[in-house]
């Protein structure tokens, strides 16, 4: 993947206007994302949507015209329909049940703190430039694939790492390359971490197909060309 990331537009929809206005501060804060706009209404949040085609919307269950699960079902219709993260303060099963048979990515409950937000801001954005990446190579894809995908919806963290793996070197990895400052190699990985080359090559090639991080070749004037990684950014 090369050039610019298209930020993910997302309109905020909330009837409090103070909760929106902080909501819109957070999703400002979260890389890779922009505010397309704000609604207080299901009928502005509809409006809104048909305007601006984002690709994500924050839906409030409890809106004063019209229920947040009622939106959220009519936003599915469209042809070519928003991301929905659901933030309510309802807690009852059967609002969780109803937005996630309805296509919620996300549920999160009120209060929260700006760490969880962007939590699943970012699993969001993984899964979104993930699908981007593979419809821009297929137009199908494999059962390795489709396991990361969901993987990445279900739980808002990376797909599970090849057996054999370990999760907690695999977050390590992610997290490394994450904050270099420059595209890393594997041997970059195995010294800073401690483990053997091989192994830091298996987890970076494992993260490069899940869509988390992007693989550039670099060629030198002899021998086949190095294998450099970086995190995947909006």
């Amino acid at each position: 993947m090369t050039g610019t990331v298209a930020a993910i537009r997302t309109v905020i929809v909330d009837d409090d206007f103070r909760v929106a206005t902080i909501h819109a501060g957070f999703v400002a804060k979260v890389p890779g994302f922009e505010v397309a706009g704000i609604a207080h209404t299901a009928a502005d949040a509809l409006a809104m949507v048909a305007a601006e085609h984002p690709d994500l919307v924050l839906l409030d269950l409890y809106l004063p015209d019209e229920s947040g699960l009622d939106l959220m079902r009519r936003l599915g219709e469209g042809i070519t329909p928003p991301g929905v993260i659901v933030i309510s303060a309802a807690r009852d099963l059967a609002h969780i049940r109803s937005a996630m048979t309805q296509g919620a990515v996300h549920y999160l409950v009120k209060p929260f703190r700006f760490a969880t937000f962007a939590e699943r801001l970012t699993a969001f954005r993984d899964l979104h430039r993930r699908l981007e990446d593979l419809g821009a190579r297929s137009a199908e894809a494999d059962q390795q694939e489709v396991d990361g995908l969901f993987q990445l919806m279900r739980t808002g963290t990376i797909a599970l790492p090849p057996k054999g793996q370990s999760p907690e070197t695999m977050r390590l990895v992610r997290d490394f390359v994450r904050g270099a400052r420059a595209d890393v190699s594997a041997s970059d990985v195995a010294q800073e971490l401690g483990v053997s080359r091989p192994t830091a090559q298996r987890y970076l090639s494992a993260l490069a197909q899940q869509g988390v991080l992007e693989l550039h070749l670099r060629y030198g004037t002899t021998g086949r060309p190095e294998h450099r990684y970086r995190a995947i950014r909006g």
